[in-house]
């Protein structure tokens, strides 16, 4: 009667131990010879799960709704265009003021860029979570093998006081003896011009003996970016401009006045006029009309 109760309690071992190993794989880094995946063009670095995880669709709008950053989008495309013909480029900082499209920029020149490419051709493009800045170099070795040219993205980065991962992307974008790799460029999307708080920066300069050197480190981050682009709080005519180009992309009925009345007040009650406030009305206002979008 004893030796089915050994034999339950040393399956239950096994399956103990099974779970516990997957567990340490998941928690394990990827592998440096892990291979870029042939095929699709937009993944999201995950060092905890294996490495590359792939993004069947990515959240882009089309480039022509973007509206009040003109000169930002031209830029950013001929630089990504250069990139992704093999001819020199530079690091990007999108900063600004919130909800102004910086995210959605580099999301929407990419889907331009790739529209005229096909398979290898394409431009990958790889997110990189901000709490996993850590693990650039690792991401750096395995891209690098690769024939493939690889946009990598981090949006909202910014760095806490304490925070030291800043370090390894300093080293990413142009330090370490190995360099950034040829088939490798880097976006980064920040409310902070400089990537840090401004309260911190002063604090630094106040308490120490050379305040000139006390933040030298951390913003001499921001100057690995070759290419700085700042976004800027939108005026009524640009939000509603945004709203009217949203309205007709979407088949939107609703009379011009009727429109501007709406937009304006909702404005008002979010306390604030943005790209991203413009959206938020539009969806709202699809919802209300019964509209799909």
């Amino acid at each position: 009667m004893k030796k089915p109760a050994k034999k339950s309690a040393l399956a239950g071992e096994t399956a103990l131990l099974a779970r516990i190993a997957k567990a340490l794989e998941r928690l394990a880094p990827a592998s440096t010879d892990a291979a870029v995946p042939s095929s699709g063009d937009a993944f999201v670095w995950e060092p905890l799960l294996g490495g590359l995880v792939a993004v069947p669709h990515v959240a882009a709008i089309d480039l022509v709704l973007l509206k009040a950053i003109e000169s930002q989008r031209d830029t950013l495309i001929a630089n990504t265009q250069r990139f992704a013909g093999g001819l020199p480029a530079n690091n990007a900082l999108l900063w600004g003021a919130r909800g102004m499209g910086k995210s959605s920029l580099v999301k929407a020149v990419h889907a331009q860029i790739n529209a005229k490419a096909k398979g290898a051709a394409k431009l990958v493009l790889v997110e990189v979570h901000r709490e996993d800045i850590s693990t650039l170099p690792q991401l750096l070795r395995i891209l690098r093998a690769s024939k493939r040219r690889f946009l990598l993205y981090c949006d909202d980065l910014s760095f806490d006081k304490d925070d030291t991962s800043y370090k390894s992307l300093k080293a990413a974008l142009e330090g370490g003896i190995e360099g950034r790799p040829g088939n490798v460029l880097f976006y980064a999307t920040s409310n902070r011009r400089h990537l840090m708080p401004r309260d911190i920066m002063d604090n630094e300069r106040g308490t120490a003996i050379n305040p000139g050197e006390a933040v030298e480190e951390k913003v001499s981050l921001s100057d690995r970016f070759g290419l700085w682009l700042g976004f800027h709080n939108c005026g009524q005519d640009e939000y509603l401009a945004m709203v009217t180009g949203y309205a007709g992309h979407y088949g939107l009925k609703i009379k011009a006045e009727d429109l501007r009345a709406k937009a304006l007040e909702w404005s008002i009650t979010r306390g604030n006029r943005s790209g991203r406030v413009a959206w938020q009305f539009i969806q709202a206002l699809a919802g209300e009309l019964g509209k799909k979008i």
